[in-house]
């Protein structure tokens, strides 16, 4: 049975390679290294990992693991570095099997020879109830990495966990690189932004790129104020541009542990909500709504190519899909659903400030 169980996962990776390409050709050009690069990448993190993963007070101690990789030509590469957890909910003991952590690389030979040269922090997102729904969080952020390049990059990774005091390792499952939030900024030659703003207050095409796309994947997860959203701008005096991520709690996503905010009078993550700001011409739209219509074989595209989905779900994702061209390339439940926030009586100007009130996310 564990040999059967080994070899799929090993298929799954070689066929995982079938859906990746896509992306790459639709991506604008982005810089080789880590992220660069379309392949699952195996590595191995080792360490005193219990003391690590139960490490979740408020604030967690940095713990010294070592990261491992083999190379294509076959050789293993060990790099030093330093592991915490991170975030709210997935950190909080209980809600996870696995917490997300942050890794952070010193300047030395071994990190500068190898894949993480250019890193500083990574942030590791580790399965919550299962690595089926990190699959569904990476190709979430696939979506929007087509939309613009001011978005954070992430590469599926088959992780194996080795625990140097117990002397045990884990089965390889997935987890995702996250791209660190100061590198994606100078990426596109931004700084980030530490203000705290009201959406408004923030690049306006930008944002209603942003909050259109949040609509497409169900997530309500989210404010410019508070809650899973990084501000860029070319420098303190220009416009800053909302950037999201941590999409777990979206509806392409769902876990079983996602719920909407009791505040927004929601039934499921599966049912959207428009959270931008109230736009009465709903003429404003016109150029997102061309960019999504251009980007849908894409995007469609992501889901039907890619083999480590189960069927059942790509036929379910499909059909979410289509609901979302069906409301925007139809006048009247467009006016419905992106005017809500004008409704005084709705739910659309809810602020959702997270669990630690007027603290910004870190998850």
């Amino acid at each position: 049975m564990k040999k059967t169980i080994v070899y799929l996962f090993t298929a799954a990776l070689s066929l995982q390679l079938f859906c990746i390409p896509l992306v790459a050709q639709t991506k604008k050009k982005m810089s080789t290294g880590l992220f660069g690069v379309d392949s699952v990448l195996k590595i191995t993190l080792s360490g005193n990992l219990r003391d690590l993963m139960t490490d979740r007070a408020d604030n967690p101690q940095n713990h010294p693991v070592i990261i491992s990789y083999r190379q294509e030509d076959g050789n293993e590469i060990s790099v030093p570095a330093e592991a915490r957890t991170r975030g709210h909910f997935r950190r909080t003991m209980g809600n996870c099997t696995y917490p997300p952590l942050l890794i952070q690389f010193a300047k030395n030979d071994a990190v500068s020879s190898s894949i993480f040269k250019e890193q500083e922090k990574l942030k590791l997102v580790m399965p919550c109830v299962g690595d089926d729904y990190v699959i569904r969080e990476w190709l979430v952020y696939q979506i929007y990495n087509l939309v613009t390049p001011k978005s954070f990059r992430a590469r599926l990774v088959s992780v194996e966990l080795n625990d140097t005091k117990k002397k045990k390792s884990t089965s390889p499952f997935y987890g995702i690189l996250l791209e660190e939030d100061r590198q994606m900024a100078t990426r596109n030659d931004d700084v980030l932004i530490k203000r705290q703003l009201r959406p408004e207050q923030t690049d306006s095409t930008a944002f209603l790129k942003m909050a259109v796309f949040e609509y497409l994947v169900g997530n309500t997860d989210w404010s410019v104020q508070y809650q899973n959203i990084k501000l860029v701008a070319r420098d303190s005096l220009t416009i800053p541009i909302a950037v999201p991520y941590d999409f777990d709690h979206a509806g392409l996503v769902s876990p079983p542990y996602a719920k909407p905010a009791e505040e927004l009078h929601m039934n499921s993550v599966r049912d959207r909500r428009y959270r931008g700001y109230c736009i009465q011409n709903m003429e404003r739209f016109d150029g997102v709504i061309a960019l999504y219509n251009k980007l849908k074989p894409a995007i469609y595209k992501l889901y039907t190519d890619c083999p480590l989905l189960d069927p059942k779900y790509v036929k379910s994702t499909i059909k979410y899909l289509d609901e979302f061209y069906e409301t925007i390339n139809d006048p009247a439940k467009l006016k419905k659903e992106f005017g809500y926030p004008c409704d005084k009586n709705g739910t659309g100007n809810v602020v959702i400030k997270g669990l630690k009130d007027g603290v910004p996310s870190e998850e």
